[in-house]
């Protein structure tokens, strides 16, 4: 069994290392960092890879018939200190837009339809108020910023940057059945999907393929359900609690981002892992034994 360091490192980003296994395949390892306003906090939060990963694997194996997806094992190929927290997958010729679906509007999505009543072009009914369920989801896509923030965009524009309207139109139609299927079964967890975000590549064959991790915690906006109440933001189940600590410390938003303090961790794992669990419907644990991930 290969190691990490036996493994040429192809990429590096906020979370995740890519690596080469071969031609075919890679090894995708989410790391415990978390970053607020782009930048990256020196303190991990433990076992917030390990959720992503199990998330992601989770909703792999469930949507797969609506979609073919990248991944091949989470055991088979995956080096032993690494289980849980990487995926062995296809590697796949990516699509330069992020695929945002929104079912509810807030975040970014709100202060657009409070400026404009419009979110991505596509104009919404007037009188929304914030976080109130959409009449039926939309999308939103964006721009992949290798550095800063990612800039939302129109279809035409996604089009454009793909070079294939139809290609596009799949996207689009494939983002929102996966969106409204993983909202239906988070929903019968007690659990709101308010949006998320997928990213899409072609295999070899020239599939449609989607690939990176999917609707997990860092991705997607999950909202308790008991909790939910139209007109305000909402409590979740993502790094929020981060978030809402980094605003109000009086950091300026430029690198090097402050340290954590321990309850804001322990804080933000605690969350991480209920959202497993409620999402998943068994322990964190269960998904730990599974792929024989070692001790934290």
């Amino acid at each position: 069994m290969s190691t990490l360091a036996d493994l040429p490192l192809l990429a590096s980003g906020k979370v995740r290392e890519m690596y080469a296994l071969d031609e075919d395949r890679l090894l995708m390892v989410a790391s415990d960092r978390i970053s607020t306003y782009d930048v990256v906090h020196p303190t991990p939060i433990p076992d917030k890879g390990r959720v992503l990963t199990g998330l992601s694997a989770f909703w792999f194996e469930r949507t797969g018939h609506i979609v073919p997806n990248h991944m091949i094992s989470a055991t088979e190929g995956v080096p032993e200190s690494e289980r849980g927290r990487a995926l062995v997958v296809r590697r796949l010729h990516m699509l330069p837009v992020e695929c945002v679906v929104r079912g509810y509007i807030t975040g970014s999505g709100w202060k657009d339809y409070e400026a404009t009543g419009r979110v991505s072009g596509i104009a919404l009914p007037p009188g929304l108020q914030e976080s109130q369920r959409l009449p039926e989801p939309i999308f939103t896509p964006s721009t992949k910023a290798d550095v800063g923030h990612d800039e939302a965009i129109d279809f035409e524009a996604a089009a454009e940057l793909i070079g294939d309207r139809a290609l596009m139109r799949r996207v689009a139609e494939t983002s929102i059945a996966l969106y409204a299927a993983a909202a239906e079964h988070a929903l019968a967890a007690g659990v709101i999907l308010a949006d998320t975000k997928f990213e899409f590549g072609l295999d070899a064959d020239g599939r449609l393929v989607v690939g990176d991790e999917v609707l997990t915690p860092d991705s997607s906006r999950y909202w308790p359900a008991d909790r939910y109440e139209v007109g305000r933001s909402q409590p979740s189940f993502d790094k929020q609690y981060v978030r809402d600590w980094a605003t109000a410390s009086g950091w300026d938003r430029k690198p090097p981002a402050p340290p954590l303090p321990d309850d804001v961790v322990a804080g933000t794992r605690e969350r991480y892992i209920e959202a497993y669990e409620r999402i998943a419907g068994e322990p964190f644990s269960a998904w730990l034994e599974r792929v024989g991930a070692p001790s934290a």
